[in-house]
C-alpha cells in the first residue's frame, strides 16, 4: 500500500463491498468509492485507478470521474457560485473547487472563466484554487535555447499579448503580432522559444524563425493540398489571413512564402483563392 495522493489519481485495492459502495484500502485508511462510480463486475481484490478528494462532509472519497485539474497544476475553470468563503469553480466533480477570497485578484462573476493554480492548503488539508498563479511558477533558469519547441498554456490576455505558461513551469509572453486567431484562456498549443529575457521571463512564438519556419510550413502546406478533395485547397494569394490560419495553422506571410516555394518546385498551380496540386 501507499500513501494517498489527495487531488490526484491513485491505484487502490478493493478491500470490501458494502451496500453504499466499495471501500478501497491505503496507508491513510479505507475510503469509499460510491456505488454510482463502481463499474459492473468489479470485485474485492481488484486494483482501481481513482481520483481522490474530499466530499462536502470533508471525508476522503474516490471517484472514477475525470476532474478538469489535478493538484499542483494550472487550469482554466468556470465560476459556478459564490459563498462566505469564496467562489466555487466547476472542475468536473460533484463538489465544486473552492477559490478563497484571499486567493482572488479581483471580484469574479458567475459564469466567468478564470485561470487558476490548484494546490493543497496545508492548514485545512483541502484542495483550493488561486488566481495568483504567477507565485507558483519556477524560479530556476529556463532549461532551453531560442528555437526550441515548447508547450504553451494560455493564462491571460493583455494589451501586449497573451501571457502563457511555458512547459508547465515558467512564464512567457506571446505577442499579439505572433497570433493570427483569437486564443482562449486555458488553451494549450505548441510553440517555439524566441528569447530568454534577463529577468528570466520568456518570449515565445507559434512558428519557427527564419528558413526553418518556411521549410516546415512548405511541408505542412503540401500535405494539406495533397489531403484536400481533388488536390484543390481553397486557399490562395487573395485568401483572408484568418482563413489561412484556420486551415493550415500559419500566418499569411509564411503561407505566401511556402506557396512560392511549392510553385518554384513545380508542384502546384496557383489560383487567386485556391492552390491546386499538379
Amino acid at each position: 500500500m501507499a500513501s494517498l495522493l489527495l487531488g490526484d489519481y491513485n491505484d487502490l485495492e478493493v478491500a470490501r463491498e458494502t451496500s453504499v459502495g466499495l471501500y478501497l484500502t491505503s496507508d491513510d485508511g479505507d475510503l469509499l468509492l460510491p456505488n454510482k462510480y463502481v463499474e459492473p463486475g468489479t470485485r474485492v481484490g481488484d486494483v482501481l485507478r481513482v481520483f481522490v478528494y474530499r466530499d462536502s462532509e470533508d471525508r476522503l472519497i474516490a471517484t472514477n470521474l475525470r476532474p478538469l485539474a489535478l493538484v499542483n497544476s494550472f487550469a482554466a475553470l468556470t465560476v459556478r457560485d459564490h459563498g462566505p468563503a469564496g467562489a466555487f469553480l466547476d472542475w468536473g466533480l460533484e463538489k465544486d473547487l473552492l477559490l478563497p477570497y484571499r486567493n482572488q485578484r479581483r471580484d469574479l462573476r458567475i459564469g466567468e472563466r478564470v485561470f487558476v493554480y490548484v494546490y493543497l492548503d496545508e492548514e485545512s488539508d483541502r484542495l483550493v484554487a488561486s488566481t495568483k498563479w504567477k507565485q507558483f511558477l519556477g524560479n530556476s533558469p529556463f532549461p532551453g535555447e531560442p528555437g526550441d519547441a515548447v508547450r504553451l498554456l494560455v493564462a491571460d490576455e493583455t494589451e501586449l499579448g497573451y501571457p502563457v505558461i511555458v512547459n508547465g513551469t515558467h512564464q512567457g509572453l506571446l505577442f499579439h503580432n505572433e497570433v493570427f486567431r483569437p486564443l482562449r484562456v486555458g488553451e494549450q498549443l505548441p510553440g517555439f522559444l524566441r528569447l530568454v529575457r534577463e529577468d528570466g521571463k520568456l518570449d515565445v512564438r507559434l512558428q519557427r524563425d527564419g528558413y526553418g519556419e518556411v521549410e516546415s510550413a512548405t511541408d505542412t502546406l503540401l500535405k494539406a493540398i495533397q489531403a484536400a478533395p481533388g488536390g484543390r485547397l481553397p486557399l490562395g494569394d487573395k485568401s483572408l489571413a484568418e482563413d489561412v490560419y484556420r486551415r493550415v495553422g500559419m500566418s499569411k506571410k509564411v503561407f505566401k512564402k511556402a506557396l512560392g516555394a511549392l510553385f518554384r518546385q513545380g508542384l502546384v498551380v496557383l489560383e487567386p483563392e485556391a492552390t491546386v496540386l499538379k
